[in-house]
């Protein structure tokens, strides 16, 4: 079965960038298509940045035009770039197949804020 880890959040200022990676663990990453997801306080997990098996990539509205989601199939890694942050983006960071087959793991907790 394949798991992910999630790393490279922090605290950043409005405006400010990161770039998130997951490195998953076990055989056959390539196959799947992949997602981000984040889930902030007292709100649902939402899907913000996927990536098909194929290359093709689909954005949540919020996020389009700043963050950009990309994979490394030879190092079983996903990132996901984010630029320009607000404080709306403020979560803790998961990745998963898309849809998710897997567990969750622990996440990446991003903070904006000045």
């Amino acid at each position: 079965q394949v798991q992910f880890v999630e790393s490279g959040g922090g605290l950043v200022q409005p405006g400010g960038s990161l770039r998130l990676s997951c490195a998953a663990s076990g055989s056959y990453f390539s196959i799947f298509g992949m997602g981000w997801y984040r889930q902030a306080p007292g709100k649902q997990r939402e899907l913000v940045a996927a990536m098909t098996r194929g290359g093709s990539t689909n954005y949540a509205d919020s996020v389009k035009g700043r963050f950009t989601i990309s994979r490394d199939n030879a190092k079983n890694t996903v990132y996901l770039q984010m630029n320009s942050l607000k404080p709306e983006d403020t979560a803790v960071y998961y990745c998963n197949t898309n849809p998710p087959y897997t567990p969750w793991g622990q996440g990446t907790q991003v903070t904006v804020s000045s």
